[in-house]
């Protein structure tokens, strides 16, 4: 059906479907920190093979928030933190839901729920992730600062870091103060 009210013609589309995930951006609300994760991702590897000018090529290694898929029968709260402890080695002492939101409505169904985690950043970093998954994911521990200046310049430069960024942006004081008393 048409916005006309008519009825369109037949029409072909592919949809891929591979469930939903679950983003969290860990903050560290006493330290002003940020944990982000650093791995390769193939999507970003053949763009920057398709592209012509070198010098335009972005890196496959993104920088990203943690995250995860949701599996059968699984809540998203459990998925957050299944996948902080298993690709940051961390725990998460508070989750704060940010949103849901459409991946690439274009292709495929799946959507992603975002979380700001609290987290302690102290003692977190190094590489982790799972073998059998061949994951070599290294985690990096930044200040908020340093954060946005990333966000600015492109470094974060897909949706689930930059969504979650902007919203901490924007709701910052009101974490920081909800958390505060938090182990």
């Amino acid at each position: 059906l048409m916005f006309s009210g008519e009825q369109t013609g037949v029409i072909f589309r592919e949809c891929f479907e591979r469930g939903h995930a679950v983003g969290v951006l860990a903050y560290d609300p006493l330290k002003d920190r940020i944990v982000l994760l650093e791995q390769f991702r193939i999507g970003a590897h053949v763009n920057s093979c398709s592209q012509d000018n070198d010098e335009s090529k972005q890196s496959p290694w993104l920088l990203e928030i943690i995250a995860g898929i949701v599996e059968q029968g699984e809540a998203s709260e459990d998925v957050a933190h299944r996948e902080a402890f298993e690709e940051a080695g961390c725990t998460l002492l508070a989750l704060e839901p940010i949103g849901d939101f459409y991946s690439s409505p274009g292709g495929t169904s799946e959507t992603t729920q975002l979380y700001c985690a609290c987290v302690r950043s102290d003692g977190i970093g190094g590489v982790h992730g799972l073998e059998e998954e061949g994951e070599d994911i290294r985690v990096i521990v930044l200040s908020f600062e340093k954060a946005v200046q990333w966000l600015k310049e492109g470094r974060l430069n897909n949706a689930s870091a930059m969504i979650s960024m902007q919203w901490l942006m924007l709701n910052k004081n009101a974490i920081k103060e909800k958390w505060q008393r938090l182990p």
